[in-house]
């Protein structure tokens, strides 16, 4: 079993920066790591992946204001948020996943078999 512990959630006004943090329980440099977010009532969205051969992908609603990226040395996941925005209002979650996944299936959290708790994310106008 792999646990997920996300921080670095909070509140912070349109324009601003979070920077989201997940520390695993176990070595995770063969996994695949990536950050949903999903909203109340709503499906879980994927965010960004960063594969294990350390490239990344982000969906085009972050793509040049988000960053992912890990440090496996210190098993943990990271996602730079800049120029926030409300409609980044939601609970972002860290995902694992114990095996190489690409060709557009590490956008599915069916593929992912460990999760954090969530961080709630709140972006005022």
């Amino acid at each position: 079993q792999v646990q997920l512990v996300e921080s670095g959630g909070g509140s912070v006004q349109a324009g601003g920066s979070l920077r989201l943090s997940c520390v695993a329980s176990t070595y995770t440099a063969r996994y695949t790591m990536a950050w949903f977010r999903q909203a109340l009532g709503k499906e879980r969205d994927w965010v960004a992946t960063a594969y294990t051969d350390h490239t990344t992908s982000h969906a085009d609603s972050v793509k040049g204001r988000f960053t992912i990226s890990r440090d496996n040395a210190k098993n943990t996941l990271y996602l730079q948020m800049n120029s926030l925005k409300p409609e980044d209002t939601y609970m972002y979650y860290c995902a694992a996943a114990s095996w190489g996944l690409g060709g557009g299936y590490e956008v599915l959290p069916t593929q992912y078999s460990y999760w954090g708790q969530g961080t709630q994310v709140t972006v005022s106008s």
